[in-house]
């Protein structure tokens, strides 16, 4: 008697880069960090794309956001250029039922990703979408895929306990100041809220009896939003903390330290079902990693377009290299790209906004692991600059990306905020009827 596929249980937040518990961050989140303690925690995971739609359509598809399409963010006129890319309609070709509970963000319309069902519920905040998950549980066929959407730890954050800012730090790339203290106790409010939603979820399943036959993958979408995370290309950016428990060697407390892409999980949940790996993939599986082998992939890329506002750049990260270059020529920072909040208030007051940026930039991971010193015009680094150089546009030509080809307009009717603008609630831009999106097929 065959054995059935289990089933699939995604529990993703937003914006909580690797700020939680297990990766060693002064954030109490105790049953992400019991997760980590029984399944698998990958310690240097990266997101594909530092903007919300892009990052969850990357994972979800296994392919780049400019070769899926989610160049921008979805409820601003982006799409996946063929929702048939989305996991669900491969696994529905192993008889699983696909349940949507909470965010989502990879379409304004949830109804045409292609779940067997959308959960309407009254908020995305963890005290709703826990409650309906449990019920969904309880009733569900299986094998199932299950989307679990959280909105925490997106802004606005929540009121932190009386006086717990006294006693935390901000990101080590912002000064620690008495704002800066305030916003990072608000998001570590935020954060206990998603723990306990992650938590009774996790509950449940246990109470049911299904936790030896379901693949847990909880992570986010991307860094927090703070100045110089969210939406760069930094390690602050692109690093996300990713947990996977159950089968396929998922279990233990291990931790892996190779690198490891967000599009690699589409086709690691295809070798756990038994489906063939669709041809469009991307991404490479992780259940090597189970098996002993010591890495599945010598570079990460990641990416970013649209957020926002238009700020083409391309990045590719080595175990000890970091690669970044820009594709257009604004010489300072796309301030509306950073979500509006104390610590972007401060950045701002001391000048932000004039910053002049590099074109490309050049961060040793070794010796700088902030990436505050850019080596890029240093003549003993430039072998090393020419290489990542090659290989990032080597990537580009190889999976399309129209930015090779020039300038990429927004798709018609899409929403946008001008480069020069200092705030995403500024008024928008709205691109005509009939201009092209500039993506391409591969």
């Amino acid at each position: 008697m065959s054995r059935r596929p289990p089933n699939v249980l995604y529990l993703h937040s937003h914006d909580t880069g690797r700020q939680v518990q297990p990766m060693g961050a002064a954030v109490a989140t105790p049953r992400i960090q019991q997760l980590a303690e029984e399944g698998v925690l990958f310690r240097r995971a990266f997101c594909a794309a530092s903007t919300c739609s892009a990052s969850r359509a990357c994972l979800l598809t296994g392919r780049y956001a400019h070769s899926n399409g989610m160049l921008g963010l979805a409820h601003r006129g982006w799409s996946l250029d063929d929702y048939e890319w989305h996991v669900v309609h491969t696994l529905r070709t192993a008889g699983y039922h696909s349940v949507l509970i909470g965010e989502q963000h990879i379409s304004k319309e949830p109804d045409v990703i292609g779940y067997d069902e959308v959960v309407k519920i009254a908020t995305t905040r963890a005290t709703d979408v826990a409650p309906v998950t449990i019920d969904v549980l309880r009733d569900i066929d299986r094998p199932f895929f299950l989307s679990v959407g959280f909105f925490e730890t997106h802004r606005e954050f929540f009121r932190p306990e009386e006086g717990e800012d006294r006693y935390v730090a901000p990101p080590p790339n912002l000064p620690d100041t008495p704002e800066t203290r305030r916003d990072m106790a608000a998001f570590a409010a935020s954060a206990r809220s998603l723990d306990a939603g992650v938590g009774a979820v996790l509950d449940e399943i246990d109470a049911l009896g299904l936790r030896d036959d379901t693949l847990v993958i909880c992570t986010t979408d991307h860094g927090m939003a703070f100045p110089g995370a969210k939406t760069t290309l930094t390690d602050r950016g692109i690093g996300v903390f990713l947990i996977l428990r159950g089968p396929g060697g998922f279990t233990g407390g291990g931790v892996s330290d190779a690198l490891v892409s967000h599009i690699d999980l589409y086709p690691t949940i295809c070798d756990l079902a038994g489906v063939p790996r669709p041809e469009f993939l991307q991404g490479t599986s992780l259940l090597p990693l189970m098996d002993g082998a010591p890495a599945v992939r010598d570079e990460v890329f990641a990416e970013g377009t649209y957020h926002a506002a238009y700020e083409p750049q391309r990045a590719i990260r080595t175990e000890r290299w970091k690669y970044i270059r820009r594709f257009d020529d604004r010489p300072t920072p796309v301030v509306a790209n950073t979500d509006d909040g104390p610590a972007k208030d401060l950045w701002l007051r001391h000048g932000w906004a004039e910053h002049e940026l590099a074109r490309e930039q050049l961060y040793d991971l070794v010796f700088d692991p902030q990436e505050q010193h850019n080596l890029i015009a240093r003549p003993d680094h430039a072998s090393v600059a020419a290489d990542l150089r090659t290989r990032l546009e080597r990537w580009m030509r190889d999976t399309g990306d129209p930015l090779l080809d020039g300038p990429v307009p927004p798709p018609p009717g899409a929403e946008y905020n001008e480069q020069d603008q200092m705030s995403a609630r500024e008024p928008t831009r709205v691109a005509p009827r009939g201009t092209s999106r500039g993506a391409r097929r591969t």
